[in-house]
């Protein structure tokens, strides 16, 4: 071996032993942990977030495993104070590079995240700390079902708070092995929600599947707020996009106000209730159908839509009961609802019994509503009405009844009106009420008597107040009504408690059934004050006249009724009668009549009947009904005293 050749070999051992040990040393000091500060700027640049990484580790190989220990995930700024955003203690990705080579995109075969702790943020305010792009979910979500194998969550915790909804409480969530193969994601959470206690429990399909529009994504969910329950069953598809869903919702409770937290719709207080229905989603709107439910005695079914992309949703509610009880429906208006409960909490104290709770204003503001009510049969020995239809509006908070149709035998009780939220906090209020014919004989049945005769009249209020007893203490307004014809039972007249009617009628010396010749009355309102300007009941045998006020600012009445019999006989005196009391327990009392000499029926009608001489017929809506146009027209003698005051 020539000395050219020698050195030649001897070259290049040396320089393969350089090269052995600058791989030896190479291997001794190299750090996967030397590429984390790329991964972090990379990492934080695609979620604007700041991002560290406590550790690196790779197993190259067909398929390299990347575990990344200690990731921790920051808030954005504002948020600084509070824990942050996200802390995983590991995150294992199997990679596929020769499948990554040809694609061109990254073939993650699997993706591991085990201890991960989430801690999100709302607050006040509106403003949040979980609000950030996340880039596979703008992806095409057949391209990242294809990119990622399979997805595996152990021991992961996600703490929410939503100060807005006075929510607070923790999410445990992992996923297991579905029957199929795949695995699905399961959580439990508890906590508070609108300050009520919350527990649910939550399984779903695999989370790669979230987003896939062709493939069905199962749903089970059950829940415990406070005391309201609810289940969710079914599947939901893209789920991302609320592109579709076919569900099963069940809701139960103690009152249905305690459902807006849970499904944004506002409602007022009503009895225990369970309802039953489909939840579907499609075209931006959320639609609960084939409704089935109970609210109290009232039985409840219709359709539910709503629109949440606006500033506030807008709700469309087409409902139809078979039969309704009326005191399931006392909320509506301010009072207690359900059978058996004073309509306010201090009636048994203070003996009031309109309905005194304040309006919610913020309700009025929560929803756009347009609703109607149809119930095809009023239930109850005391419910004056046979039917209800409801037709209602809120917008913009201003709610308009257009109208509210209660059947009462062939006639009807329709009530329109508005109301308008003030700044200061209350409502203006301004309605109409028309009496179409209303079957006395219903009525009097609700109240425990006989009758007959249609009812015929109107009234009106001009008010402002923050609950129905102030708005009818300040209101304004008038009410006329008229019958003509009919017959009237005194006995079994029964109001609240007392047998009104049968006092009234037995003082005045009327048989217990009498035949009705005409009825007039006519009151004004004023700062919640009903005054008779003319009220005349004539039947075959007397008439009666009454004069006074009903006070709605304190519910009492103070009125008298006199009665002069229509023909002489021994004792038929002039007999006056005093209603007092509270509207909820009034007393008849008899008052000492003088006698001013002279035809007693003629007096009567002088000083009790003079106000019908300054009204017109017409507006007390007689028409030409001769028994009444009779009646009044005998009111109009020369000669009559003026209006007593």
């Amino acid at each position: 071996m020539t000395t050219r050749r020698r050195g030649w070999f001897i070259g290049l051992g040396v320089s393969a032993l350089s090269l052995v040990g600058i791989g030896i040393f190479f291997l001794l000091v190299f750090s996967w942990g030397w590429f984390i500060p790329l991964l972090e700027a990379r990492a934080s640049a695609a979620l604007g977030r700041p991002i560290t990484i406590a550790g690196l580790r790779l197993h190259p190989g067909r398929v390299t495993m990347a575990t990344l220990t200690g990731v921790r995930i920051g808030n954005p700024p504002g948020f600084e104070a509070q824990s942050p955003f996200a802390e995983i203690e590991s995150v294992e990705l199997g990679l596929n590079l020769l499948a990554s080579l040809r694609s061109g995109r990254a073939h993650i075969t699997s993706l591991a995240v085990d201890g991960a702790a989430v801690e999100a943020v709302t607050l006040e305010d509106g403003r949040n700390n979980h609000s950030f792009d996340i880039l596979f979910v703008t992806a095409e979500p057949e391209l990242a079902r294809q990119a990622i194998g399979m997805v595996t969550l152990r021991r992961s915790r996600l703490h929410l708070v939503h100060k807005p909804l006075a929510a607070d409480f923790a999410v445990t969530f992992e996923t297991r092995d579905a029957a199929d193969g795949t695995a699905g994601i399961a959580a439990e959470a508890q906590g508070t929600y609108a300050g009520a206690p919350l527990t649910a429990r939550f399984t779903g399909g695999s989370i790669l599947a979230i987003g896939d529009a062709a493939t069905p994504w199962p749903v089970t969910l059950e829940l415990l707020n406070g005391t309201t329950r609810g289940s969710l069953t079914g599947t939901v598809r893209n789920l991302l996009a609320l592109d579709g869903a076919d569900l099963r919702l069940e809701l139960a409770g103690p009152d249905m106000r305690f459902l807006r937290p849970l499904t944004g719709v506002p409602i007022p207080s009503t009895p225990p209730f369970r309802v039953a229905g489909r939840l579907a989603y499609g075209e931006g709107r959320i639609r609960f159908t084939e409704m089935q439910g109970q609210v109290g005695q009232s039985d409840l079914g219709g359709t539910v839509t709503m629109d949440p992309r606006g500033a506030i949703p807008d709700i469309t509610a087409d409902l139809i009961a078979r039969h309704v009880d009326l005191a399931d429906l006392a909320g509506f208006i301010g009072g207690n609802p359900g059978r058996g409960t004073p309509i306010r909490p201090d009636s048994p104290s203070t003996g009031r019994v309109l309905p005194n709770t304040p309006v919610n204003l913020p309700l009025f503001r929560a929803a756009n509503v347009h609703a109607r009510l149809r119930a095809a049969r009023i239930i109850g020995e005391d419910a004056p009405l046979d039917t209800l239809d409801v037709t209602l509006e809120l917008i913009n908070g201003v709610v308009t009844l257009k109208p509210l149709r209660g059947g009462v035998g062939r006639g009807a009780l329709v009530i329109t009106g508005t109301l308008t939220p003030r700044e200061q906090g209350d409502l203006h209020a301004v309605g109409e009420v028309q009496f179409q014919g209303i079957d006395i004989a219903r009525v009097m049945q609700a109240l425990g008597g006989r009758g007959g005769g249609a009812l015929e009249g109107r009234g009106r209020i001009d008010a402002v107040g923050r609950s129905t007893a102030e708005l009818l203490a300040r209101g304004n307004g008038a009410l006329a009504l008229r019958l003509a014809g009919g017959d009237l039972s005194a006995f079994a007249v029964d109001l609240a408690g007392l047998r009104l009617g049968n006092a009234i009628f037995s003082a005045f010396g009327l048989p217990s059934r009498t035949q009705l010749e005409c009825f007039v009355a006519d009151f004004g309102l004023a700062a919640g004050i009903l005054t008779t300007r003319a009220m005349l009941l004539e039947t075959t045998d007397a008439l009666i006249l009454g004069t006074g006020t009903i006070r709605l600012d304190r519910e009492e009445f103070d009125m008298r009724l006199r009665s002069q019999a229509k023909r002489f006989t021994v004792g038929s005196l002039p007999t006056s009668l005093a209603l007092t009391g509270r509207l909820s327990d009034p007393s008849v009392a008899p008052v000492l009549v003088q006698d001013r000499g002279g035809d007693g029926v003629s007096d009567l009608l002088d000083l009790a009947l003079a106000p019908f001489s300054l009204l017109p017929v017409i507006e007390l809506g007689i028409g030409d009904d001769p028994r009444c146009r009779d009646a009044l027209r005998r009111t109009r003698r020369p000669g009559a005293a003026p209006p007593p005051r």
